[in-house]
């Protein structure tokens, strides 16, 4: 229930927070931008719904339902701002990146503190979010030496150069698992090739990117050029629609990515729409049990389990014991809690409800639950609680094997060979991330050859790519465009290309006045 002391957020648009467009009672329920129910209380208050805090259940603010009104106002500011922005230099752009960089630096603990609050993540995870979201920073401050195009003489007398020129107004639609990280991956890129962008946080997660484009307008940014406008399925909706908007990046669940996409070249609009994932990790007969067990358990439980690069399956190769009873110990000995080491909360009680029932399926199915995560719920009276859980499976349909459960979930199966494995890994639809563990590089080779996914990882269970290289899976993980969201591939999807052939003839007579 809401109550006077809770805040009420506003969108930001031309450089400072509004309120929004269209208030008024009502009730009613829906879908998350990001292909999850928005929270556990679906009723509206006067346009707005409650921002609970994992941690405990407890309402920590309001956020606004924008409705069109308020997407074609922040679409405005940025429309109006965009002639100036682009007519900047890349190297003037950059300047205000790299004042951005310092005061994310300056404020990281606070931000960190904030996305522990909204998002439930312990102190280490949440700081390293907003590292890893400083890394893209980084690299979008280096445009000036990546693209400078292209010149060559094609022919004789005859000059062929290319220019990257931005696209106009972009819509960054962003997740709540990442409250930083996420946004990051777009909005410095898009940005500083001289676009203006409106961005659609995650209902769930509000609050940092409130503090982010604070700070954005302290480092320089000029009004209207990124505007965060909050909201549900309707306001996403309104940027795809918009005719101004010129190009949409989503990244949430691949039932709704696929709908983005869709949505977006039915209008002609250059659309990256990540999805989600069922990542795969091989263990071979070779594997160092101490690194394997340590790696799979972090993969699995970071975070507790709320991210697309976590894998939540592990293929033993023939029936490994050793290595299951070190991967329980390690998964047993995990504690609740916000501190380092420890597992933070879930993200609501719809997505605890999720994680239990398909432990309970898989349970009354005949696989063994080998870690029983499922206690935490009954320990802990308040929040979102489920620890870490392993099951060892019998059976290849068994749904948890194949399905995103997006919490801290192992599910465990044995097979008899390498190829058995792969085959099993290529036949999931999605293809984000695989690993193989194994003390041979042959094998490495063998594997990473063969995965079915866009990063694949040797001994490495979370295989993000580090800039300058791109984040990005394939199959039913990436929809739209065929470009990837970070390092390359951001500055393909956020520019185009202007190709320009020259060619000149001498004037006759010319003297050195011509």
């Amino acid at each position: 229930m809401f109550t006077k002391d809770q805040p009420k957020l506003r969108n930001w648009i031309n450089g400072q927070f509004v309120d929004p467009v269209a208030v008024g009672a009502g009730s009613g329920s829906g879908s998350g931008s990001d292909g999850t129910t928005t929270t556990t209380t679906t009723t509206t208050v006067n346009d707005y719904l409650p921002v609970t805090s994992p941690h405990n259940g407890k309402v920590i603010g309001q956020v606004p339902i924008s409705t069109a009104a308020d997407v074609q106002q922040a679409v405005a500011a940025a429309t109006a701002a965009f002639p100036a922005w682009s007519g900047r230099t890349v190297k003037d752009r950059a300047q205000i990146l790299i004042r951005f960089h310092g005061l994310i630096s300056k404020y990281a603990d606070q931000l960190a503190d904030m996305v522990v609050l909204e998002h439930g993540k312990n102190k280490t995870e949440a700081m390293a979010s907003v590292l890893k979201g400083q890394e893209t920073v980084e690299y979008a401050m280096s445009l000036p030496q990546l693209t400078q195009g292209k010149s060559l003489e094609v022919s004789r007398g005859v000059t062929c150069c290319d220019r990257r020129e931005a696209l106009g107004v972009v819509a960054s639609v962003v997740p709540f698992n990442f409250p930083v990280m996420v946004p990051m991956w777009t909005l410095p890129i898009a940005i500083g090739m001289g676009n203006t962008m409106v961005l659609k946080p995650s209902e769930k997660v509000p609050f940092t990117m409130c503090k982010i484009v604070e700070l954005l307008k302290e480092a320089g940014l000029p009004d209207g050029v990124v505007n965060l406008v909050h909201g549900t399925a309707d306001a996403v909706n309104a940027l795809i629609d918009h005719p101004d908007v010129k190009a949409v990046t989503f990244v949430g669940t691949s039932h709704v990515a696929d709908l983005v996409s869709q949505r977006c070249h039915k209008l002609g609009k250059r659309v990256l729409a990540l999805g989600g994932a069922k990542n795969h990790m091989v263990a071979a007969p070779d594997c160092n049990l101490e690194m394997t067990s340590q790696d799979v358990v972090n993969s699995f439980a970071g975070c507790s389990g709320q991210r697309c690069m976590a894998a939540s399956v592990l293929l033993t190769i023939g029936h490994q014991q050793a290595l299951l009873d070190k991967i329980v110990a390690k998964a047993e000995a995990l504690r609740p809690g916000s501190d380092a080491g420890q597992v933070g909360p879930v993200i609501d009680q719809v997505s605890l409800d999720k994680i239990k029932r398909y432990i309970d399926e898989a349970e009354a199915g005949g696989a063994r639950i080998l870690v029983d995560g499922r206690g935490w719920t009954r320990e802990q009276p308040e929040g979102f609680w489920v620890g870490p859980t392993v099951i060892l499976h019998t059976n290849k349909h068994d749904a948890a094997l194949h399905d995103e459960i997006f919490g801290p979930v192992l599910s465990i199966l044995a097979v008899e060979s390498a190829d058995e494995a792969l085959a099993f890994e290529n036949a999931n639809p999605y293809g984000n991330a695989a690993c193989i563990y194994t003390g041979s590089g042959a094998t490495a080779e063998y594997f990473t050859q063969r995965f079915s996914a866009g990063m694949v990882g040797v001994n490495i269970g979370v295989p993000v790519p580090r800039e300058p290289f791109s984040f990005g899976g394939w199959n039913r993980s990436r929809f739209g465009n065929h470009c990837d969201i970070t390092g390359d591939g951001g500055i393909e999807f956020f520019s185009a290309r202007r190709k320009v052939t020259t060619k000149w003839v001498r004037q006759e007579n010319a003297s050195w006045m011509s």
